[in-house]
């Protein structure tokens, strides 16, 4: 495993997430922001496969190549809600179309869209889904983690980002949003993801 591994993701939510898991495996990731690597436009076409895998691996092979051959982790995650056939999905971030926003407005932009999506539905059953890719000048691997739920009609809890308030953890019995951090880490589908990411770069 690298000794230097540039964490790809400019999400702060996701920062505040991944940062205290690699401390534990004791690793300390280098953040875009930290490496000086700016953001371009282009950025914003890299997920545009139709699955976690492909997206995340997409991630995570554009910024080694920015890295100057430091090794690169990033991920792709989202939600599929069994009455929407498995949507947002890959498109989870975006699912409102409101491209003109980012963070907490946008996230309350896709929870009001997945609301009315959901109204008067008899199954409200949903779960997250995460690819964390690893890639070096050896190659790169994936780990994949899933955590199963369901979405609420009403908001719990101030932690998280995202869907997490609305998202009705069946393991913990609480939202995500609700959650303790080592508790959400430990079942979460990011978590679980990059755990399992984790124990392969250790092996390598």
């Amino acid at each position: 495993m690298s000794a230097r591994i540039l964490l790809a993701t400019r999400s702060a939510g996701k920062l505040r997430e991944l940062i205290p898991l690699f401390a534990d495996a004791g690793l300390a990731p280098v953040t875009l922001e930290e490496a000086g690597i700016p953001e371009l436009p282009e950025e914003e076409h890299l997920e545009e496969f139709p699955t976690f895998e492909e997206n995340a691996l997409a991630k995570a092979r554009y910024f080694f190549a920015r890295a100057g051959g430091m090794a690169v982790v990033a991920d792709d995650s989202g939600l599929e809600v069994a009455h929407l056939h498995g949507a947002p999905g890959v498109r989870t971030k975006r699912w409102s179309g409101r491209t003109d926003l980012t963070g907490q407005p946008l996230d309350d932009a896709n929870n009001a869209t997945l609301q009315r999506a959901l109204e008067g539905a008899p199954d409200r059953s949903a779960r997250y889904v995460c690819v964390a890719a690893y890639v070096d000048a050896k190659g790169a691997r994936t780990a994949r983690g899933e955590s199963a739920g369901h979405i609420l009609d009403a908001p719990r809890g101030s932690g998280g980002f995202g869907y997490d308030p609305y998202f009705y953890s069946d393991e913990l019995g609480v939202t995500f949003a609700e959650a303790a951090r080592k508790d959400k880490e430990r079942v979460s589908h990011r978590g679980r993801a990059f755990a399992r990411l984790l124990a392969e770069m250790a092996r390598r």
